[in-house]
């Protein structure tokens, strides 16, 4: 993982519009029409200049020289109460699978533990994403509840599936999550 750059954009904006990739990463369907490059660029300005107390955005890349395939982020940190919301996207269709996002989540995972001291993680999903709640439980997180028929795709319902892990339990794992 390495910070964000602007010439990230282009990568964004194609996975932006990739129906696959939205309906993985998002949980939504991409129902909202194309997204514009002038909506990355603004998203951008704001994701550079973000700091990175409250939140910041990753580029993934493949080390074997796949370049950029895809995105990591963190949210809503609040150093108070010890709590940070995580994200994970890989836009590249054909690295999907090969550990690349656990690999990620687990980096950003050190990252947050390790530099802010936090006691929680958290992240959700949709239930139909059974690829990524395999990943977030290998990782070590637990399963903490569903939201009923909170996402609709392709016109069915799916619950939101909401998961966390604390530094603990972390630890206890030796950072590698098994």
């Amino acid at each position: 993982m390495r910070a964000l750059h602007a010439e990230d954009a282009a990568h964004h904006l194609r996975w932006r519009n990739d129906p696959q990739v939205v309906r993985w990463a998002a949980a939504g369907d991409p129902c909202f029409g194309p997204v514009t490059a002038e909506a990355i660029t603004l998203a951008f300005d704001t994701m550079l200049r973000l700091s990175p107390r409250e939140s910041a955005v990753f580029t993934v890349e493949d080390t074997a020289g796949g370049g950029v395939i895809g995105m990591a982020d963190y949210r809503d940190l609040d150093p108070y109460a010890g709590v940070a919301t995580l994200g994970i996207t890989i836009g590249e269709k054909e690295f999907w699978g090969r550990g690349h996002g656990s690999e990620a989540l687990r980096l950003l995972v050190d990252h947050l533990f390790g530099a802010y001291g936090l006691n929680r993680l958290e992240l959700d999903t949709w239930s139909g994403n059974e690829r990524a709640m395999r990943s977030f439980t290998k990782l070590g997180f637990r399963e903490e509840g569903r939201l009923r028929s909170a996402v609709l795709m392709d016109g069915r319902r799916y619950d939101r599936v909401l998961f966390g892990i604390l530094r603990e339990e972390w630890s206890r794992a030796g950072s590698d999550g098994d």
